[in-house]
């Protein structure tokens, strides 16, 4: 990611959240309990799946790796900010904020993906139960996950690119608390039209091409519950979506706008960001342990099996 030969600046100073010390603060205090959460939360997640063998299947193998993609997306925004919230000076290299920016677009662009891919593996398994085990085939879990992958960081790499291009002279303050690719552009003294051509193609292609399917596989699911006769069967196969279909909703009614927003340094733009990036991150695992069966007896097992409370393993027996 090579910077314009005619950068007159090296770093750039970020505003933050707040300028009030004394909000700074209950900030971080607020931030800090958010990303301890988010961590053991997540681990958690990872832990039980891992260790527990009933969990060996599609929905969890995606399930843990949207738990290792809400780690890192976390990671890359929240240390950063609760360091900037004890610091006067809040400071950050411009190839540290590209390459802040760069992380934040395949980690989130990733997510997107992940969460389609979790959207077809309940509509096969609603659907199409008797040809579940033919429609997700544990090589095709491991090319959709790679895929994922591969896409969201093709997606990074076209913003990211014309982004490292730009000349950015005097102005070098964020009225962030993350380098975002957007809150760039107000401070180039280069011509972005590009830029904001490629982010709302890319935003609108990757947003549109990852959130049409979800729509598409819920449809479809939500018709084949609606001709199930027994009520108590429309509940079970509706608690299955219901945890990913949360999880989509908070992740694509903030991210989604925060892109196609344009960059005010408002803080409805802020609240968007801080939404998806770190609420999120935190909210996930809480939302698949509090109702979904199967995650709360994996882990009642698995802390049954490593905490000597007998209590737990009272509980993981019943």
């Amino acid at each position: 990611m090579a910077l314009g030969n005619h950068s007159t600046i090296t770093q750039f100073l970020l505003l933050g959240l707040s300028a009030d010390p004394h909000i700074q603060s209950v900030l971080f205090v607020l931030f800090l309990d958010i990303y301890l959460l988010t961590i053991m939360g997540n681990l958690t997640i990872l832990l039980v799946i891992r260790a527990d063998s009933h969990l060996h299947v599609p929905m969890y193998f995606f399930l843990s790796h949207l738990s290792f993609l809400d780690l890192c997306l976390s990671s890359v925004t929240v240390p950063k900010m609760l360091k900037d919230l004890l610091s006067e000076i809040k400071a950050i290299s411009v190839r540290g904020c590209l390459a802040q920016g760069f992380s934040i677009f395949i980690t989130a662009g990733t997510e997107g993906f992940l969460l389609s891919v979790m959207a077809y593996d309940r509509y096969a398994a609603i659907c199409h139960p008797l040809l579940y085990e033919q429609m997700v085939r544990k090589q095709l879990c491991l090319q959709l996950v790679w895929g994922s992958w591969s896409l969201g960081f093709l997606n990074a790499l076209i913003n990211i690119l014309p982004a490292s291009n730009l000349d950015f002279c005097e102005n070098h303050t964020i009225s962030h608390y993350s380098c975002e690719i957007p809150s760039l552009f107000p401070l180039s003294c280069s011509d972005v039209s590009t830029n904001l051509l490629v982010l709302l193609c890319s935003t609108l292609l990757h947003g549109l091409g990852t959130l049409l399917p979800i729509i598409s596989s819920y449809a479809r699911i939500v018709s084949t519950i609606l001709s199930i006769s027994s009520t108590s069967g429309r509940s079970k196969a509706f608690s299955t979506c219901s945890s990913h279909l949360t999880a989509v909703s908070f992740f694509y009614g903030s991210g989604f706008l925060r892109y196609l927003m344009p960059t005010s340094a408002s803080s409805l733009e802020l609240i968007f960001s801080v939404q998806y990036s770190v609420v999120t991150p935190m909210v996930n695992p809480l939302i698949y342990s509090l109702k979904n069966k199967q995650v709360k007896a994996a882990m009642r097992r698995t802390l049954g099996k490593y905490l000597p409370c007998s209590s737990w393993k009272s509980k993981a027996k019943g």
